[in-house]
């Protein structure tokens, strides 16, 4: 078919999602690898070979039809990117921008045909490839289903999609359902939009500076944001002002590239950071017409950026006025930008915004287009002269969303943020949500009862409750207080400015919170209460992080404060190593001091608590099977702590319940502690690793399995209902008779170059749980969940590190023992040899010949691998490319011997016991 076609083709595997496994083939060897990806990756084993159409218009249109075969277009969107992307990884624009009107009625009638004749009744995904030099088109893919464009288009258009399809799937026609936003249209019209929606892709890089940030087909982005205004530049600076990456303005360009007048020095390849590179073309003058050549951007859109470069330009150089101002802000930019570019502070730029009465307004997501009155409150800024959200005069909060989802900030904080706006309406409170993110529910337009579609930036925050501020009865001062809580970090972090501002924060106060984020406060914090922790220190130099590790000794774990998921997190050896990570660690501007503790490697556990001040309740306690080394969201978390004595419950308990009170934690809180046994006879010490002041990812884990609805119980509390007043005492809450156990899902074989080393800094995408009456079948489901299950029989890997080796033999026995095929590196085969176990020898010097040990892993002989690493580079690097191949082959590679030890016990039982049942009758204990 290659052949025929010809060079280059795109392979595109059948029944994945995100691309995985596809990919462009521009020679004959890189066909063979693309073949075997795309098939190992495929589960009919089945690809699509089809010619390259890279570099033309890529575009989209969602669709519905009922039984009836009545037909709409609810929203066509473009893709600013050109095809060779994956619409995931591409920016997107809605409604489309450079089609001329021919092109749109011919691709539009194109997608209703299609539906009708593949009799699809509820939504559907149609994408194009559109020869921009003709009106030549390819039709991409048909998508009978809800997809990810769904939930953009929905959130673009306010047209409730998945809500419509699922009433079509039971016999419900279009023209019998009503219009839920408008509570006046039927689900018959289309949607029509007098504004521009821009998205843009969240991707991981800022965690895996190794990764290959080259965009294909591939999807590579974690999440994404989308922002809504009258014009593209200003959907599109607010969209970048989202994204949350690092502190990266539009303006932002990096110290290594090489700008000058050369087209050819700026790196322009479709990466995660074209936009800004492009961007840094146009501002030193290099034409579009010549970026466009080079990139496939359409010349629209550079255009429009070009707009955005000049008025950069004017900033710089003239002076501020009322009218200036209001230009620039209709434009997009922050007040942030226009501080950098005029020499003002942000902060004064806001005032000199008030002197002025220069101030967004709010305008309405209604489907219609104003046409008609809509019912339900969903909002979006811009700055023009009538405001469409009007403050209500009744008790009410925000809710402090959590933006893009990314590694470290996953889905579950918008699980506590949904529950917190369910709560806050339950309580009698009108329930405000302010967030970014298309893909979440906390952005559905019923889930609180007035949406505002907006950054989640000190800026956009104050806005939006100056707006509300207005006829309100509750927050004391006059002031709509915010939730922060629920939001992961960037909620948190936004508790300081908020108070400096005077804007009130339901629960937690924002000193208190300071006082747990800030290493040197809470070290003292904890001395004074007689709690151990890891010795340590907060740094801002690399003197000052040589002298401290000097005096605690190697090794030491390094983190950056006011940080998620690990961030930055390493366990450094030696002064050379500790020396280039404080060298790197201030690319993370997080205006904090970066922390060294004693690195302890014992037993890891953590409670989620929830405290009003005078009572501390823990739902549960969670007891991580692996080692501490491994972040918390990268190790398997188990419920209830099987292997902890009564003692140290007892301890963690008194702890938790001193920590609570003393710190005047009102709402959730969350304690991480490592146990480390004192002396060969017995005893051990719990020392507290960290303590956050907000809801922690394990919230939805320990709200399901004990039952305890966390986020609801600590909503009342904010609103002032105590735990006595709920029904709850101070200290652990009662056990279920049940184990569940979380485990975590990675997402490395679409991140080439990342290296799948669990270490302290978190990797995982997402997470899986089981749940059963016995650890060993709850731990069985688990690890099927999350791909981890190794097969009966087959062959296994085997890099142990010598450090591991001697824990390593009883594990590796079990193997033996159950017929599989052992292959080892050279150290590890000696080992195997001397014990008299079988051991097929393999290479990890992949110059010295074949077979090597990439071979085994390619050529299917083994099902897994274990390979456990030192602290010494070169071994790391040695290990690397097993562990990339393993990812890429989608085989399970452990390197943690904890985890892999107990994979290997499930795997030599003789059954897996384990039973089906709903959640709740596992908290019942109904045994079937």
């Amino acid at each position: 078919m290659a052949k025929e076609i010809g060079l280059p083709v795109v392979i595109r595997p059948a029944y994945t999602l995100g691309g995985t496994g596809g990919g462009f083939a521009h020679s004959w060897e890189e066909l063979e690898i693309v073949l075997n990806s795309g098939l190992t990756a495929s589960p009919i084993h089945q690809i699509l070979v089809e010619e390259s159409v890279a570099g033309w218009k890529e575009l989209e249109y969602e669709v519905m039809r009922d039984g009836g075969d009545n037909c709409i277009t609810i929203c066509n969107m473009e893709n600013i990117d050109p095809m060779g992307i994956h619409t995931g990884d591409s920016i997107v624009v809605a409604p489309s921008q450079t089609l001329t009107n021919k092109e749109y009625q011919m691709l539009r009638t194109a997608s209703l045909k299609i539906i009708r004749e593949l009799g699809i009744e509820g939504g559907c995904n149609v994408q194009y490839a559109l020869d921009p030099k003709s009106e030549r088109y390819y039709v991409i893919e048909v998508n009978p289903r809800v997809s990810r464009s769904s939930a953009l288009a929905s959130k673009a258009t306010g047209y409730p999609i998945a809500r419509v399809a699922s009433k079509i799937a039971v016999g419900k026609r279009l023209d019998e359902i009503p219009n839920a936003v408008t509570g006046k249209t039927m689900a018959a019209f289309e949607p029509a939009l007098d504004y521009i929606v821009v998205k843009i892709p969240r991707w991981p890089f800022d965690k895996f500076a190794s990764g290959d940030r080259l965009l294909g087909t591939q999807m590579k982005a974690t999440g994404e944001v989308m922002a809504i205004d009258r014009t593209f530049e200003a959907a599109f600076q607010k969209a970048v002002r989202s994204l949350e990456f690092g502190k990266k303005t539009l303006l932002w360009e990096d110290r290594k590239w090489t700008l000058g007048t050369d087209i050819n020095t700026y790196p322009l390849e479709p990466t995660d950071l074209r936009l800004w590179a492009v961007m840094a073309a146009l501002r030193r003058g290099i034409a579009p017409q010549a970026i466009h050549d080079k990139t496939n951007i359409d010349m629209w859109f550079l255009d429009k950026m070009v707009n955005i470069i000049n008025m950069e330009k004017r900033l710089l150089s003239q002076p501020l006025t009322p009218d200036f101002l209001r230009e620039a802000k209709k434009c997009g930019f922050s007040d942030e930008m226009i501080g950098t570019l005029a020499d003002r502070l942000p902060e004064q730029v806001r005032e000199m915004r008030q002197e002025w009465k220069i101030k967004p307004v709010y305008k309405m997501v209604d489907t219609c287009a104003a046409e008609f009155d809509a019912a339900t409150p969903y909002f979006y800024s811009t700055y023009e002269t009538e405001n469409e959200a009007i403050a209500v005069d009744r008790k009410k909060a925000v809710v402090i969303g959590s933006g893009p989802i990314r590694i470290g900030q996953g889905i579950e904080f918008d699980y506590c943020s949904v529950h917190a706006a369910r709560a806050l309406k339950e309580a009698g409170y009108q329930s405000i949500m302010i967030n970014s993110n298309p893909e979440t529910v906390s952005t559905d337009f019923d889930t609180s009862d007035r949406l505002y579609f907006e950054s989640l930036d000190e800026e956009s925050i104050r806005d939006i409750l100056d707006n509300e501020n207005s006829n309100n009865v509750d927050g004391g001062n006059g002031n709509t207080p915010s939730i922060v809580q629920f939001g992961g970090q960037t909620a948190i972090n936004l508790a300081d400015p908020l108070a400096r501002a005077g804007m009130p924060v339901l629960g937690t106060s924002a000193e208190c919170i300071d006082l747990s984020e800030d290493r040197r406060r809470f070290e003292q914090f904890l001395g004074n209460l007689g709690i151990p922790q890891p010795p340590g220190a907060g740094v801002t130099s690399i003197e000052e992080a040589l002298k401290v590790a000097k005096l605690i000794g190697y090794p030491v774990l390094v983190r950056p404060s006011y940080v998620l998921g690990g961030r930055g997190m390493e366990i450094v050896h030696n002064a050379s190593e500790l020396s280039h990570y404080m060298s790197i660690a201030t690319d993370l501007n997080t205006g904090h001091p970066v922390l060294i503790d004693k690195y302890l490697e014992g037993k890891e556990a953590e409670v989620d608590c929830i405290c009003d001040g005078e009572t501390v309740l823990i739902p549960g306690l969670m007891e991580q099977l692996e080692r501490a080394g491994v972040h918390s969201g990268d190790s398997m978390a188990v419920y209830p702590g099987l292997t902890l004595t009564t003692a140290e419950i007892d301890t963690i308990t008194d702890y938790a319940v001193r920590i609570g009170l003393a710190l005047h934690i009102i709402g959730l809180m969350n304690i991480q502690f490592v146990i480390m046994p004192e002396h060969p006879l017995g005893g051990a010490a719990v020392y507290v690793l960290e303590v956050n002041s907000r809801a922690s990812r394990t919230v939805p884990f320990i709200s399901k399995v004990t039952g305890v609805p966390m986020v609801k119980v600590a909503v009342k509390v904010m609103l002032g209902t105590s735990l006595k007043a709920q029904g709850y005492e101070t200290g652990m809450y009662k056990r279920q008779h049940l184990v569940a156990i979380k485990a975590p899902v990675f997402s490395m074989s679409k991140l080439v170059g990342v290296d799948t080393h669990l270490g302290p800094e978190m990797k995982s995408t997402g997470e899986v749980m089981g749940i059963d009456y016995l650890f060993e079948a709850a731990l069985a489901k688990t690890l099927l969940a999350a791909g981890l299950m190794l097969p009966r029989k087959g062959g296994i890997l085997l890099s142990i590190s010598d450090r591991d080796k001697p824990e390593a033999v009883p594990i590796i026995k079990k193997l033996a023992d159950i017929g599989y095929k052992l292959y080892a590196t050279e150290g590890t085969a000696s080992m195997l040899s001397a014990m008299g176990l079988p051991v097929t020898m393999t290479t990890k010097k992949l110059a010295e010949g074949h077979p090597n040990v990439l071979d085994v892993i390619i050529g299917g002989n083994v099902q897994g691998v274990i390979n456990t690493v030192t602290s010494s580079g070169t071994v790391m690097r040695d290990g690397f490319a097993i562990r990339r191949t393993a990812a890429e082959r989608r085989i399970p590679c452990f390197t943690s011997l904890d985890t892999a030890r107990a994979a290997i016990d499930i795997l030599v039982r003789d059954k897996h016991d384990y039973h089906v049942q709903p959640l709740a009758s596992y908290r019942s204990r109904r045994q079937p």
